[in-house]
C-alpha cells in the first residue's frame, strides 16, 4: 500500500498535478486531434486506449468492487477513488517511458513496456529487475487476466440459465471454459491488431450498456444517493469490528487492493498496450492512459459502488460473485440478469487484452518463437481457472498483482527525473 499509494503521490507532485492540467488536453489526443498516420506504431491513440481498457474493465469493476465492499465496509470505496487519482499519475508515467523506450522491429511490431524501459532507460545494470517484472507479468497473466476471468465468466452464465442462487457444477464449467477457449483463441492467435479490432468494438459497447443500467437504478432512488455517499467517506476513516479485528488499515488496504485489481494502475501491465500506439510523442500517449483508471475506477467502480451501498444489498447479501447481481436487483426489480451480461462482455474482454502483455514477456524473455507456446499455455489456464474456487483465484491474483507491481514501482521512481524532461519539453512546444 506504502509503495504503490506512495509513488502515485510522488509522481503527482513531481508532475505538478498532470492529472487535472493535462485532462482536456488528453480528451483532444484521444479523440484524434493529433493523429497521423505517418506516424511509427501499430494502432491509434483510441484503440490503444480501449485494448488497456478492455484489461482493466472486467469483473474487478463488478465482483472486485463487491470483495472490496464486503471486506473493508463502505470505506473501502473512497480509498479505491484515493488509489485512483494518485494512479493517474502512475499510469501516465509508465506509459510515457514505454513509448519512449520502444523498439519498432522491421515488421512494424512494437516492443515496449516496463521491460523494456527499465533496461533501456536505467541501464543493463539493471536488466534483472526487467526480467524479473517480465516473469511476474506472465505469472499474473494466468491470474488477474485470465483464471479470474473465466471463473466469473462461468459464475455469470451459469446464474443466468439456472439462477443466481444456484452453483455451476463440474459439468458445466468445463464446457463453460473449453467454450472460451475456443472464442478466445481466435481473437489471440491474430496478434495485438486483432485484439485491438475487437476490443474497439467490445468496450464502449459494454460501457454504455453497464453505465446506463448503473444510472437508471441511481436515478430511480436519488433519495438514496447522498446518504450513500456520506456513509462512504464516513467510513473510510473509521472500521467495522468485522473488518480485520476493526482495524481501519483493513478498510484502507481493502481498497487500495481492489482499486489495483481495477485499474491496473501501477502494475506496468497497460505500458505495453499504450506502447503500441501510434504515435512519436511519449507524452501525448501518457496522457491518454492517464485517462484508464479515472474512466475505470472513478466513473465505472464509482456507479457499481454505489448501487451496491444506496441499495443496503452489503448488509444481506455476503457472497462476492452475487452481490452486485443482487444489487442491481434490490434497485430495480428485474435487472440482476443485465449484471451477469456487463460480467461475461467485460471478463471475455479482459481475457484477450491481457494475453497480449503476457506474450509481450514471453517475447522479451525468450524470443518471438516463445509467444505460440505462451498462447496455447494461457489457453489451457483458462480451462483450469473455469473449475477452481474463486477464493483460491483471487488470493493467487493479489499475489501476483503485488510481485509485478515493485519492479514497475521501483523503475518509475528511478526514471522521474527523466519522465520530467519529457513533460516539460512537450508542454514548452504544445502549451496547454
Amino acid at each position: 500500500m506504502i509503495l504503490l499509494v506512495g509513488t502515485g503521490l510522488f509522481l503527482s507532485f513531481k508532475l505538478s498535478i498532470i492529472q487535472l492540467r493535462g485532462f482536456s488536453h488528453a480528451l483532444k489526443v484521444l479523440f484524434g486531434v493529433y493523429d497521423k498516420d505517418s506516424d511509427p506504431g501499430e494502432i491509434s491513440h483510441f484503440k490503444a486506449l480501449v485494448t488497456a481498457l478492455s484489461a482493466t474493465i472486467g469483473t474487478g469493476n463488478i465482483v472486485g468492487v463487491a470483495a472490496a465492499i464486503l471486506m473493508g465496509g463502505p470505506g473501502a470505496v473512497f480509498w479505491m477513488w484515493i488509489t485512483a487519482c494518485v494512479g493517474m499519475a502512475t499510469k501516465f508515467t509508465s506509459c510515457t517511458l514505454s513509448v519512449r523506450f520502444r523498439t519498432i522491429d522491421e515488421k512494424g511490431e512494437a516492443h515496449c513496456g516496463p521491460m523494456h524501459f527499465i533496461e533501456q532507460g536505467l541501464g543493463p545494470q539493471f536488466k534483472w529487475l526487467a526480467v524479473l517484472f517480465a516473469f511476474f507479468t506472465i505469472a499474473a497473466s494466468f491470474g488477474i487476466g485470465n483464471m479470474f476471468q473465466i471463473n466469473s465468466i462461468v459464475a455469470a452464465a451459469n446464474g443466468l440459465i439456472n439462477g443466481h442462487a444456484s452453483e455451476a457444477v463440474g459439468a458445466f464449467c468445463s464446457i463453460g471454459g473449453i467454450i472460451v477457449v475456443v472464442l478466445v483463441g481466435l481473437v489471440i492467435l491474430g496478434g495485438i491488431k486483432r485484439i485491438a479490432m475487437c476490443a474497439s468494438f467490445l468496450v464502449p459497447f459494454m460501457c454504455a450498456f453497464y453505465i446506463l443500467a448503473g444510472l437508471a437504478i441511481l436515478i430511480k432512488n436519488y433519495t438514496l444517493i447522498l446518504p450513500g455517499i456520506q456513509l462512504i467517506f464516513h467510513s473510510a476513516f473509521t472500521a467495522p469490528e468485522a473488518v480485520s479485528g476493526g482495524l481501519l488499515g483493513g478498510v484502507i488496504r481493502a481498497g487500495v487492493a481492489r482499486g489495483l485489481f481495477s485499474n491496473e494502475a501501477g502494475l506496468g501491465s497497460a505500458a505495453m498496450a499504450h506502447g503500441a500506439a501510434r504515435t512519436n510523442e511519449p507524452v501525448r500517449e501518457g496522457l491518454v492512459a492517464m485517462l484508464g483508471p479515472f474512466i475505470d475506477t472513478i466513473i465505472v467502480c464509482s456507479i457499481t459502488a454505489l448501487v451496491i451501498v444506496c441499495t443496503g444489498a452489503y448488509e444481506i447479501t455476503t457472497v462476492k460473485g452475487q452481490l452486485t447481481a443482487a444489487a442491481f436487483e434490490a434497485g430495480m426489480p428485474g435487472t440482476g440478469w443485465l449484471v451477469s451480461i456487463g460480467t461475461i462482455l467485460f471478463a471475455f474482454s479482459t481475457i484477450i487484452a491481457w494475453s497480449y502483455y503476457g506474450d509481450r514477456a514471453a517475447d522479451y524473455l525468450f524470443g518471438a518463437k516463445a509467444v505460440p507456446v505462451y498462447r496455447i499455455v494461457y489457453l489451457c489456464c483458462i480451462l483450469l481457472g473455469a473449475v477452481r474456487s474463486l477464493d483460491d483465484v483471487i488470493n493467487f491474483c493479489d499475489a501476483m498483482n503485488g510481485l509485478m507491481a515493485i519492479p514497475n514501482l521501483i523503475a518509475l521512481i528511478l526514471l522521474s527525473g527523466t519522465l520530467k524532461e519529457l513533460v516539460t519539453d512537450y508542454f514548452k512546444r504544445n502549451p496547454l
